[in-house]
């Protein structure tokens, strides 16, 4: 993790040049999820009631910035929200209650929720997907396991600061690239995926499996 010269603490491993300076694709982010109440609800939410290790991730975050991209309204669209967690406590009715808690602090808004603790996910993924998966050693772990590049960035709040986590950077998020991360998705989910995307946000950039 570092620290950058605005405050913002931020967890960063670009595999490629960034396209421009990191501290200044970390604003356009923060700007970005600013413009969606939802997102914002979601991070004051799950930092009040102090979930370990939390990150707004996945769809919420890539969708509200290519929505901005492309004119449309921040929110418009977004099929569901992510939200991830790390705790011992791995019982399937520990994350239920988090989960139901989070949705009825969000009830205003109508939204499905997907709330996730990280260190549990191993106990069901083979039966879900048809392979199993090593437990993942914290939540950062998980998220650098997510489809896409550009997806796989979790964001959450400290106090004053934004803490980003961004296994491959945030270039192919901003960039509007969706780019395969293969470490444990299948080309059939990338593709459906995707295909699905290219549909609503016409100027992302698919990359083949």
């Amino acid at each position: 993790m570092q620290k950058d010269g605005l405050g913002h603490h931020t967890t960063v491993v670009p595999d490629h040049p960034d396209a421009a300076p990191l501290h200044r694709q970390v604003d356009y982010l923060w700007g970005a999820l600013r413009e969606n109440a939802v997102a914002q609800a979601v991070m004051i939410a799950a930092s009040d009631m102090g979930l370990p290790d939390w990150y707004f991730g996945a769809g919420g975050v890539a969708q509200t910035v290519w929505n901005l991209r492309h004119g449309f309204e921040a929110a418009d669209g977004i099929k569901d929200y992510d939200l991830v967690y790390f705790s011992r406590d791995t019982s399937a009715e520990e994350e239920r209650r988090i989960e139901a808690e989070l949705a009825q602090r969000l009830c205003e808004f109508g939204v499905v929720l997907d709330v996730n603790n990280e260190a549990r996910v191993h106990l069901w993924y083979a039966e879900r997907f048809g392979r199993r998966i090593d437990p993942y050693i914290s939540t950062e772990d998980a998220i650098s396991t997510w489809p896409t590049t550009a997806s796989c960035v979790g964001v959450r709040t400290e106090k004053d600061s934004v803490v980003v986590c961004a296994p491959f950077g945030l270039t192919d998020l901003l960039d509007m690239v969706a780019r395969p991360n293969k470490v444990i998705v299948s080309r059939e989910i990338y593709e459906e995926k995707t295909n699905r995307w290219a549909a609503r946000w016409p100027l992302l950039r698919v990359l083949p499996w």
